[in-house]
């Protein structure tokens, strides 16, 4: 099994000056750190509007940061929001490329939708047919990476004409695929199009065996990728605060994990919030006692007991944990100080079993894959005499107004208006 750190960049109020910078070199520290200690992901979301529980909205220009700082820990974006008025599909492949070209073949491209109304209605993205831009973003976006020219698309929700996106990603025909779950229907629909499963629903090892076996099960019966391969992958997130001491360890990391749970609410289930003035974390202070406790079960705790929480979930098949180890007021020396510890008393022994693991799941699930692709009818490329020409602006605007030997290109230059190559 293999082990991610995630972001929110949770920022609670009150905020002084300085905060959101310090926020975030601190995380950029952390990425660092978790490189070296051998953390296998750093994953970071992308949110818009929701103040204090995120303030990531930007998540590729965080990763590119990252991916000057590390050398081998894979960049996961926890999510991408793929409906077009987000996000229009070919900027995201850009981006996508672009990142995975700056770092070396290492980023994770991890998809959703949104379910809050700060965000969906900030960019007019209609909440009963979210599911549908988002199926048809992916598709096209996965499109516009692994092909050469993009044959185009008349879509429902956007469209494009015949172009060649570049640049292109390292990772052939494109990055994994994700997608953000927080219930067993979008598992199902995860395995149904052969892309890895995000699960943020919080759910106990028996729980997760059992959306584990699901998984596997449609991937292997009813798959049929929506990518260009496929990413049978399943990552489970958790709370994270690791201490010799376990009323320590619950000290430094509890209040933090249940903030980010009562962010989420707020934003997402029960909240009223005005812009610039609802108080999240004031809030929270409010409601505090009333909260359940995090505890062990939830990967705070000891040494020995993060080992015991962690191998449960090995068990079940669980690819990889996440560990939400930013929320709240966590403090920056705390969080690496767990990391490190974690790093030394707890991820060895489970190092040491992943590569037999993989091997063995490569092999099992190789003809899954091969039969997964059988499956998929993938976009016809062009042929050379079907690939339009596009005309400069200046050659059609002489083809339109007669012939002339010289147009000025607006940008203080003239340049020929035939081409010197045809002659």
């Amino acid at each position: 099994m293999k082990f991610g750190i995630f972001y929110e960049h949770q920022l609670p109020r009150p905020w002084d000056d300085g905060a959101e910078e310090r926020l975030f070199h601190e995380a950029l520290d952390q990425v660092e750190l978790a490189d070296r200690l051998g953390i296998d992901y750093a994953w970071e979301v992308e949110h818009h509007f929701l103040e204090e529980y995120s303030h990531s909205s930007a998540p590729e220009v965080f990763l590119a940061a990252c991916s000057q700082r590390t050398k081998r820990i894979r960049l996961g974006h926890g999510i991408v929001l793929l409906p077009p008025r987000y996000n229009p599909p070919a900027r995201v492949a850009e981006r996508i490329a672009t990142l995975d070209l700056v770092s070396h073949g290492r980023v994770e491209f991890g998809t959703g939708e949104s379910s809050s109304l700060a965000e969906l209605g900030g960019f007019g993205v209609e909440i009963e047919r979210k599911r549908e831009m988002w199926l048809e973003a992916l598709e096209q976006t996965a499109n516009m990476m692994a092909m050469d020219p993009y044959p185009g698309f008349e879509g429902e929700f956007f469209s494009m004409p015949c172009r060649n996106v570049v640049p292109k990603p390292v990772q052939k025909p494109h990055p994994p695929l994700w997608v953000a779950c927080s219930n067993r229907e979008t598992i199902h629909l995860a395995a149904r199009l052969g892309i890895g499963a995000l699960t943020f629903a919080f759910v106990d090892p028996a729980e997760a065996r059992k959306w584990v076996s699901e998984y596997h099960e449609i991937l292997e019966r009813e798959c049929v990728p929506i990518g260009h391969a496929v990413n049978p992958n399943i990552a489970m997130v958790t709370g994270f605060s690791c201490h010799e001491n376990e009323e320590e360890a619950r000290r430094r990391g509890e209040d933090g994990f249940r903030f980010f749970g009562y962010g989420l609410g707020h934003h997402y289930i029960f909240g009223s919030h005005k812009p610039g003035r609802t108080d999240v974390w004031a809030n929270f202070e409010r409601a505090r006692d009333a909260l359940p406790p995090a505890g062990a079960s939830r990967g705070i705790g000891t040494p020995d007991q993060l080992r015991e929480h962690l191998a449960s979930f090995e068990d079940t098949g669980v690819d990889q944990v996440i560990f939400i180890q930013q929320g709240g007021r966590n403090r920056h020396e705390h969080i690496c100080e767990s990391l490190e510890l974690f790093a030394d008393e707890v991820m060895p022994e489970f190092a040491e079993r992943e590569e037999a693991r993989q091997r063995e799941k490569d092999e099992r699930l190789a003809p899954v894959v091969e039969a997964a692709l059988a499956r998929k009818s993938f976009p016809k490329p062009l042929g050379d005499e079907e690939i339009p020409e596009i005309h400069a602006l200046g050659r059609q605007i002489v083809e339109e107004a007669g012939d002339a030997a010289i147009a000025d290109t607006g940008s203080g230059l003239s340049v020929p208006l035939r081409d010197p190559a045809a002659h």
